[in-house]
Formats: structure tokens, sequence, C-alpha cells
């Protein structure tokens, strides 16, 4: 379910009733514990946050026009889904999410290799994601992309 909204506030807009609340919440979460240097952005038809061009002017090495992605989330048909790329670059950091989980939330984790999904909208933890995003700073992220997907 990508969406062609150009902003975040487009694409909250555009949200079912029922997913508002928690969509909005999990953005203001983010964006209160967000690294400085990252930019929010409609990224893959995602709210997404990335590394811009003015710090690193590479940019993605798939699409070098696009800047470096780092976390997005995603209202899905039958999930809220949220994607960190550092939970699937460092093992660290998704062994410390792994055990930080069932701390913070009762519902069995559901993920992919950077995808959390959340099916019950009530059971999103946002303070364990407030955590998780303070974890990366953009220089960290960089070093990190650039030792494990660079060529």
């Amino acid at each position: 379910m990508t969406s062609k909204a150009t902003t975040p506030e487009q694409y909250i807009q555009e949200l079912p009733e029922n997913r508002v609340e928690a969509i909005t919440k999990l953005r203001r979460v983010i964006n209160d514990n967000l690294p400085k240097g990252f930019k929010e952005e409609m990224s893959y038809g995602m709210i997404g946050y990335v590394v811009p061009h003015e710090i690193y002017p590479a940019g993605y090495h798939c699409t070098p026009k696009l800047p470096l992605p780092f976390m997005s989330f995603a209202s899905q048909k039958n999930s809220v889904n949220f994607y960190h790329m550092g939970i699937y670059a460092k093992p660290e950091l998704l062994n410390w999410f792994t055990t930080e989980y069932p701390k913070h939330c009762t519902a069995k984790l559901d993920m992919g290799k950077s995808c959390i999904r959340f099916k019950k909208l009530d059971q999103i933890p946002f303070e364990l994601i407030a955590e998780l995003v303070k974890k990366v700073s953009v220089a960290d992220w960089i070093k990190c992309y650039e030792s494990n997907f660079k060529r």
C-alpha cells in the first residue's frame, strides 16, 4: 500500500480514521527522539528518515540521486510497519531490541530483517521505539552503511 503523498502531513490525512492516532503518535515519538542530521521526508511511499545529500553527497548506492535511507514507517493493509536499517545492519542493536521488546509489549515480536510489524495498534511500544531511534547517530549510520552495504 504505497502512498503517492508528497508530505508526511498529506500521508496522515489519507489514512483510514482508525490509523491516524497511532501513526501520528509514532511520527511524534520518532521526531522527538531523532538524532540531529536526519531529515524527515516521504521515501518509497512512506514517511521516512534519511541522511540528506548535504551531509552524505554520495546518496544511496542503489539510487545515488536519493538520500541515504535509515528509517521509515507505513500503514499497511494489516499492520503498521516500522523499518529500521540499523537493526538489519548492526547485530548488537538487533540483540538489544529483541531483548528489550518483551519488557515493553505482550504481543509476540513480528519482525523481518529490518521491518517490525504491529498488527494491534494499542500494542505499539512507543517508549521502546523512542529508545531505538536515539541509538544511532548520523555519523554512526554512515560508518555502518559504508562498512556493510556500500560497494
